[in-house]
């Protein structure tokens, strides 16, 4: 009996980004311990901390940096760049316009999207058509993001490679027609102190976000390193804390792949195969699935 899961596993994939693009990755036994590792960390806690990822820790903590830089400006200044349907859903969102179960979340945020150009993925790509606003201050805020973005998505094909190997596929499972053109979803987030809500947050259990899944399939996350926030629920319904390790990322899978926008989900031949053919799940299209979010998560 496999008993749950009572911490989150890290992760050194230092291996799997050494031998990523090697013709015989799968028979590497330093990638082979790493899979073995996503493996059991995606079936049982769809949770794990990453280290060895290559993206240096001085980058991370100055995303962190100019993040509250801009968070910690009056409203006023924020405001400027605020998220409507006419920007393609990107900009900042104020503190309770985020959505999460019909419940107002305690956090503010920027939403920043792989920019989606006019009929690039036809009807189903229209409501999220535009380019990303950038703040103007920090002055190096853009700079930094777009950096730091092509360093995440790097990270996350290459770890996506060792998952599919962990399926039982070949290192190029997620790619080609699935992920090979990935569209990537950033959200900077700011929480307000707790000892700053108000009685009536308090006695509604207001938290910064609502107990939820992810609609991608690989989130990188860059926490704080002091406060103790995120919690994951295991299969017995008991919260776990996920603390922050320092230089660190807390990754997880979501309800989807982290495909191309307009990738037809369904599951993969390893895994039909595996149950005789039968399809345990419903196929779906990503770019559908992510809109239908986007436009439900948020008041206007």
């Amino acid at each position: 009996m496999v008993m749950d899961f009572k911490s989150i596993p890290l992760i050194d994939i230092s291996a799997l980004l050494e031998k990523w693009d090697h013709p015989n990755v799968a028979q590497d036994e330093g990638v082979a311990q790493v899979v073995r590792q996503l493996d059991h960390a995606c079936r049982h806690s769809g949770f794990f901390y990453v280290k060895g990822h290559g993206i240096p820790i001085s980058l991370m903590e100055e995303i962190k940096s100019v993040s509250r830089e801009y968070f910690y400006q009056p409203y006023e200044e924020k405001i400027k760049i605020k998220l409507s349907a006419a920007t393609g859903y990107r900009g900042y969102q104020r503190f309770r316009e985020n959505i999460t179960k019909g419940i107002p979340d305690m956090q503010e945020a920027i939403d920043f999207y792989r920019e989606v150009k006019h009929g690039m993925y036809g009807d189903l790509g229209e409501v999220m058509q535009g380019s990303n606003i950038w703040p103007s201050n920090p002055s190096k805020f853009k700079q930094l993001m777009e950096l730091y973005i092509d360093l995440c998505t790097d990270v996350s094909r290459k770890i996506m490679r060792g998952i599919g190997l962990a399926l039982g596929g070949s290192a190029d499972e997620m790619e080609g027609k699935i992920a090979g053109d990935p569209f990537w979803v950033l959200r900077t987030i700011g929480y307000p102190a707790s000892s700053i809500l108000d009685e009536h947050d308090k006695a509604n259990n207001v938290v910064g976000c609502g107990e939820h899944t992810d609609y991608g399939l690989l989130t990188l996350l860059n926490q704080d390193d002091d406060i103790v926030a995120l919690q994951v629920r295991n299969k017995s319904g008991e919260w776990i804390s996920a603390p922050p390790v320092p230089g660190t990322f807390v990754c997880n899978i979501g309800d989807m792949l982290k495909p191309n926008f307009d990738a037809a989900v369904e599951p993969l031949d390893v895994c039909s195969q595996k149950t005789g053919g039968t399809k345990n799940f419903e196929g779906a299209v990503y770019g559908k699935h992510l809109v239908s979010k986007v436009i439900n998560n948020f008041v206007m």
